[in-house]
């Protein structure tokens, strides 16, 4: 029996502290909570929730964050001070007693901004997407760890009762910024931890250390030039920055110093693994491998392959692996020099062309606006692509007014000079999804300074600037988004649409915009 957790109120826990990847995969086979599959990687069943749960996402209401946090009403949702207190005990109590799985590491690449974080798990699995997912200590450095700055505590079999716990449903992830714990019960999802840091890192970088926090992939070319790949799960950010030509920083959560430091807060990667192939995405299927893990996967029937196109459990199939896993990375997980930024929306209504060219304003318009469509799986109950407006492409992980990441943003774009563009990675007018082939030819065509000296035409809707031709895509007219529609009235028509839920949902941002932010707008 281990006696150092009852600091946290969990008491005669059987504790196994930072155990090896190996002993992690042992200990869950043995307890038959997962299953080997082919490639070495093991698969979890995350029960109920296979997804995170927006609506269940709370932030404890106090002195730190009252005045701070941005209560929207749909995103930061307050929880009560005490209730949290009573909460966390009862779920301490739940985990008292019981085997329990405990380790240290850090968040956060850029030593000035390192962040100790201690995760303690009821499974092995969860505890082993901890190891995958954040930076691993080394042997001295966990010698000197002393506290953590943040605490994760992981109950999936703990069940809140709504009416006294204060809680939406029986699953919660909430956010505690006086006592620095990131608690979640109820839901087998990893990625609500992942997120919950994520989310406490959004309010602490740039309130405290003047750093811009952002739900971005990142990547390095030969020459030391960084670009950014802004966007909601499924629109491909972990595919995009997957890059043999180009060195990996990371796949999902990065911050931008006032020094112009790109840093990674993640030591893994959390892919999507639905319809995954080894000639779509070499770098992620390589990686899949002995310690990655799995989730909600299924095998094809007989066998324990992977079937990658089987959504019957999920379409949010994933999996989590070291960023080592990756053969072209960035050591440590660092970059400089910013020169491209790429927006990416996944656009149902088929109106947004593959690149366009963003100015300033439009690029400050875009990042406040968010759109994308959420893609199936990725949150509870969305089984179709639903059109949104995600603010920052990541509202669900920002606490502070949008406006004060859009402002961090506008700053750095006119002190670096980076180029901004918008990918559209969803679909054209015959409804077809863009091919990763021609998405990555646009993509280096813009790295490679290609897109410099191309004529470009005008969107008339949006008004930012299309590329009218561009090396290595199978044709030219697909850049060119309306030769993908037969009938033009219907085009005209689903994009004046588009450009009006742009200003509908802008609205609410108008009072604190600049003019010069609200020109970046739609032109209709």
């Amino acid at each position: 029996m281990d006696s150092k957790l009852i600091t946290y109120g969990i008491e005669s826990a059987d504790v196994k502290w930072q155990l090896s990847a190996e002993e992690l995969i042992k200990t869950a086979l043995e307890k038959n909570q997962v299953e080997k599959a082919s490639s070495g990687a093991i698969n979890v069943m995350t029960g109920k929730f296979t997804g995170r749960s927006p609506q269940d996402r709370f932030i404890v209401k106090d002195a730190v964050t009252e005045n701070t946090v941005w209560w929207d009403g749909k995103v930061n949702l307050p929880f009560d001070s005490e209730k949290f207190d009573k909460l966390y005990d009862k779920v301490t109590k739940h985990l008292s007693g019981k085997e329990l799985f405990v380790r240290d590491a850090f968040a956060c690449a850029d030593e000035r901004h390192k962040l100790k974080i201690r995760a303690i798990n009821e499974m092995p699995s969860s505890n082993l997407f901890i190891y995958n997912m954040f930076i691993r200590p080394t042997e001295e450095e966990l010698k000197s760890f002393g506290e953590p700055d943040w605490l994760i505590v992981s109950a999936p079999s703990f069940e809140a009762d709504p009416e006294v716990d204060g809680t939406r449903q029986e699953n919660f992830a909430i956010l505690n910024f006086t006592r620095k714990i990131a608690l979640v019960g109820g839901t087998g999802y990893t990625g609500e931890m992942k997120k919950g840091i994520f989310s406490a890192l959004n309010f602490i970088l740039p309130t405290y250390q003047n750093t811009m926090p952002m739900h971005c992939s990142a990547n390095m070319g030969e020459k030391g030039d960084t670009a950014m790949f802004f966007g909601l799960s499924g629109t491909g950010k972990t595919t995009l920055s997957a890059d043999k030509n180009r060195r990996l920083i990371g796949d999902d959560e990065h911050g931008w110093t006032e020094d112009n430091v790109i840093f990674n807060f993640e030591g893994g990667c959390y892919a999507k693994v639905i319809n995954l192939s080894a000639e779509g995405e070499p770098e992620i299927y390589g990686a899949i491998k002995e310690g990655s893990l799995l989730e909600n996967c299924v095998f094809k029937p007989g066998t324990n392959e992977v079937d990658y196109e089987n959504k019957s459990i999920t379409e949010n199939t994933r999996v989590s692996y070291p960023i080592d896993y990756i053969e072209n990375i960035a050591v440590p997980s660092l970059g400089q020099n910013p020169t491209n930024i790429f927006f990416l929306s996944f656009d149902a209504f088929g109106v947004f062309p593959p690149i366009a060219k963003l100015n300033p304003n439009q690029a400050a318009y875009l990042f406040i606006s968010g759109y994308t469509s959420k893609v199936a799986g990725t949150e509870a109950g969305v089984t179709e692509p639903q059109t949104t407006f995600s603010t920052c492409f990541g509202a669900p992980f920002m606490p502070l007014h949008p406006t004060k990441y859009a402002s961090l943003l506008s700053d750095k774009v006119a002190k670096t000079g980076v180029n901004v563009w918008l990918l559209n990675t969803g679909w054209n007018g015959h409804g077809k999804r863009m091919s990763l082939k021609d998405t990555r030819a646009v993509i280096n065509a813009a790295l490679r300074g290609d897109l410099d000296d191309v004529e470009y035409k005008q969107d008339p809707y949006f008004g930012f600037d299309v590329p009218q031709s561009c090396p290595g895509v199978s044709s030219a007219d697909i850049l060119k988004v309306e030769s993908s529609w037969e009938d033009m009235n219907e085009y005209d028509e689903k994009a004046k649409s588009l450009a009006s839920k742009f200003k509908e949902n802008f609205k609410k941002f108008e009072s604190f915009a600049s003019e010069e932010i609200l020109s970046g707008g739609p032109l209709v």
